[in-house]
């Protein structure tokens, strides 16, 4: 599997990407369609909400560090999307569009995500890059030191929950599997659960390794900097520097985005690749676990910025890539959300020439 030849695939507008934004677009004018017996409206809504037909940007890529997959600078997060349902048209329409990179995790978590994802897995394994992810479901605070023996227990709970999610994707082998939610750096940094990921790669069952952090990131990432084991690093942040998930909030002292290009610089120079993730949540309201500020960032963007047409969403995504972050991880759970995300990630080096 080659991410370069993915993105050739993708250089460019395709007959069957129209087509595939079409049906898309059947699928959400059918909603008008029931609602006013009008097909006109129903039409109109479906290219309204696509984004008036099939021009959409042409993505962007990076190598994701050592893996030297081309990935796009947009991740599709599955998990919340696909927990209850399948999304089989959605995950589609982000394909022609040009993303090559799916990020799910275990069932333990979200349910029926990886099942709900794996038919479009099957379709397409050899184009695109996949992820999963479980916990490491040891009762220790972000910075309690953990002894061999839960450490030893910890792991192989890990490479447990590894095969079950093989099994629900109907695969053998993931491109990466994740820490996941990984606040403790003494698990971060514990040789226990690396050689259990050793003892995973050489059965062929997965090719890297990654961590992702919601909380204590900077100690996670420095972590996993020293330690030099992982290949990906997806972390909470923001144009105003570490997001919190259990405050919801910006973390406490943090240094803010471009406060912190030095660690970030240092970690990719590693070969670690960086994906951010909850870059835009507290710009949401309550219901979806933010603040509801949507100018919270505002202190943090130029002119330029601020003068964009750009969302106040897609304003923090693209902050983030064009400040340390090879990627963004974005849960989107319709068409719209698809759109403006995409859009974000295709075009956000433009505003920082």
């Amino acid at each position: 599997m080659q991410g370069k030849q993915h993105q050739n695939k993708h250089t460019g507008l395709t007959n069957r990407r129209t087509f595939m934004q079409y049906l898309a677009m059947l699928g959400i004018g059918g909603q008008a369609l029931f609602r006013s017996g009008d097909l006109k409206a129903a039409i109109a809504e479906a290219k309204e909400t696509v984004g008036g037909g099939p021009d959409w940007p042409g993505m962007t890529y990076r190598v994701l560090g050592r893996t030297e997959f081309n990935g796009s600078r947009l991740i599709f997060g599955c998990g919340a999307t696909l927990m209850r349902r399948p999304a089989d048209r959605l995950l589609e329409t982000a394909f022609e569009a040009g993303v090559n990179v799916y990020d799910v995790g275990t069932s333990r978590y979200y349910n029926k995500a990886e099942r709900n994802l794996a038919p479009f897995v099957k379709k397409h394994r050899d184009d695109i890059f996949l992820i999963s992810k479980a916990m490491v479901y040891l009762d220790v605070e972000p910075e309690e030191e953990i002894t061999v023996a839960q450490a030893k227990t910890g792991a192989a709970a890990w490479l447990e929950l590894m095969d079950e999610s093989l099994r629900e994707l109907d695969v053998d082998h993931v491109d990466a599997y994740y820490l996941m939610g990984s606040n403790n750096p003494y698990i971060v940094g514990s040789e226990e659960f690396y050689n259990a990921f050793l003892k995973a790669k050489q059965a062929g069952k997965v090719s890297h390794w990654g961590v992702s952090t919601h909380q204590n990131a900077q100690r996670v990432l420095e972590t996993a900097l020293e330690r030099g084991w992982y290949d990906l690093a997806m972390i909470a942040i923001t144009p105003a520097g570490w997001y919190d998930w259990e405050d919801k909030n910006i973390l406490a002292g943090s240094p803010s985005l471009k406060e912190l290009q030095p660690l970030l610089a240092r970690a990719r120079d590693s070969g670690m690749a960086l994906i951010g993730m909850k870059a835009g949540r507290m710009l949401a309201g309550r219901m979806f676990a933010g603040r509801g500020d949507s100018s919270a960032f505002n202190a943090h963007y130029d002119e330029r910025m601020l003068k964009s047409h750009l969302t106040d969403f897609q304003r923090s995504y693209a902050y983030v890539l064009e400040n340390g972050m090879d990627a963004v991880n974005a849960d989107m759970q319709n068409f719209l959300h698809l759109k403006e995300n995409f859009a974000a990630a295709a075009t956000s080096q433009q505003y920082f020439a």
